[in-house]
């Protein structure tokens, strides 16, 4: 029903996550009946952000790349108001800026990419252990905050992590979990309400 051109298009937008082919095809004729003008704009920063976007080589959140040499870090590690003594560890760069809004954490980060998961044949080998450790031997961190999703993976992570650097001399926490703001209890499930029940705090 469409041209050639216009479905490999849409094919592409529709592997990106959350895009499937009906909101793919609805981008691409969207782009059609505007202004070339947008989608040469378009094109262009999507051209230009496999040159000067890279991953941050200290904690693997999204930097820009600077004068050719120059080591590529992202705005949060060249931050000197951060807290170098605690470090954040997240499953990706999503969770990183879900922190970041929060406004809690004022420490650094080190993203993993991924999680522990069997079933997708992620192992341990495939996770940054090693990089992790060696930031951890270069700086004066002195407590790592897990912060993976509580999920099953993210659960068999956090008990990685805890296993690997079990040992040294630093604190290893893990976030808390429990009823959102504004949430029904009747609607939260029993790992949720027993993690808030346990969780609990003076008033």
């Amino acid at each position: 029903m469409l041209p050639e051109r216009l479905t490999r298009l849409v094919t592409l937008l529709s592997r990106l996550p959350g895009v499937g082919e009906k909101t793919a095809q609805r981008f691409v004729l969207f782009l059609v009946a505007q202004d070339s003008d947008l989608s040469r704009r378009l094109a262009e920063e999507l051209v230009s952000m496999s040159t000067h976007l890279r991953a941050c080589e200290r904690c693997g959140h999204v930097a820009e790349v600077g004068e050719p040499g120059a080591p590529v870090w992202c705005s949060i590690c060249l931050d000197n108001k951060r807290d170098p003594r605690l470090l954040c560890v997240v499953a990706k760069v999503q969770d990183l800026l879900a922190i970041e809004r929060s406004g809690a954490m004022r420490g650094r980060y080190f993203v993993l990419g991924k999680l522990l998961s069997p079933l997708e044949g992620i192992g341990p080998e495939d996770l940054p252990l090693e990089t992790l450790k060696r930031r951890l031997d270069e700086h004066e961190i002195v407590e790592v905050v897990v912060a993976t999703p509580p999920s099953v993976d993210g659960e068999a992570t956090a008990l990685l992590l805890a296993r690997e650097l079990a040992g040294r001399k630093l604190r290893v926490s893990r976030i808390a979990s429990g009823v959102p703001h504004g949430g029904d209890l009747e609607f939260a499930d029993q790992i949720t309400l027993g993690r808030a029940i346990e969780g609990r705090k003076d008033l």
